[in-house]
């Protein structure tokens, strides 16, 4: 059945060549002889008989803008000059378009180059570009948020994840000790840091004490 719709649908080819394309008659030979080739390399290599079978999507990070969002509370500023870049990253964020989210926060801070919590959702997003892994070039957009205001939580908070989620738990751990050493006790991050600490100190188990801190 199928090879009558190729069969139809060549020649209504050949049919329009001929009469809407206006072809002179000394040409009708080598066009149709041209048609007929196409068929007889599909007719070689195709297999129109064949059921279908849709492609699957390629992975993507599951809920990543959202866990974000979520963890930024108490932390960014939700009505500031960022707060609309930050949303948008956002949304490419959480389809998986991840070198849109951290374009479109390069594209924020030309705006607002001194803006903190910019500077952190890059170093968030080139971290998810990255695989999850912390890049020479997300660690720089964690730095310059920091330098730019050294008491805020959000730098060395999703810096510390980073690292934890590359891999480097020591690092983490030595990141979100500090900060929780200056975070008053009724911060709003307070309660989550605690618990990711407590998580992480688990994962690396009991620590061995280096000769330079044993007494002689």
């Amino acid at each position: 059945m199928i090879w009558l719709w190729v069969m139809l649908a060549a020649l209504l080819t050949i049919a329009a060549i001929v009469w809407l394309g206006k072809l002179p008659a000394a040409a009708r030979p080598l066009a149709g002889a041209a048609v007929m080739l196409g068929l007889a390399g599909y007719a070689l290599q195709g297999s129109p008989s064949l059921p279908g079978k849709p492609v699957a999507a390629a992975a993507e990070p599951e809920g990543f803008g959202d866990v974000l969002t979520d963890q930024r509370q108490g932390m960014a500023d939700r009505f500031g000059p960022a707060a609309q870049w930050l949303g948008l990253s956002d949304g490419f964020a959480r389809t998986g378009k991840t070198e849109l989210a951290a374009q479109t926060l390069e594209k924020g801070l030309e705006k607002y180059p001194d803006n903190v919590d910019l500077w952190v959702g890059l170093g968030n997003a080139l971290t998810a570009h990255g695989g999850g892994m912390m890049s020479p070039a997300a660690a720089l957009a964690f730095d310059e948020a920091a330098r730019r205001d050294p008491s805020h939580p959000a730098p060395p908070f999703f810096a510390g994840l980073a690292l934890a989620q590359g891999g480097d738990l020591k690092g983490a751990e030595a990141v979100w000790s500090e900060l929780l050493a200056r975070s008053p006790a009724d911060a709003p991050w307070r309660p989550d840091l605690e618990m990711r600490l407590t998580q992480l100190r688990q994962a690396l188990g009991p620590q061995v004490p280096s000769e330079a801190s044993v007494a002689p």
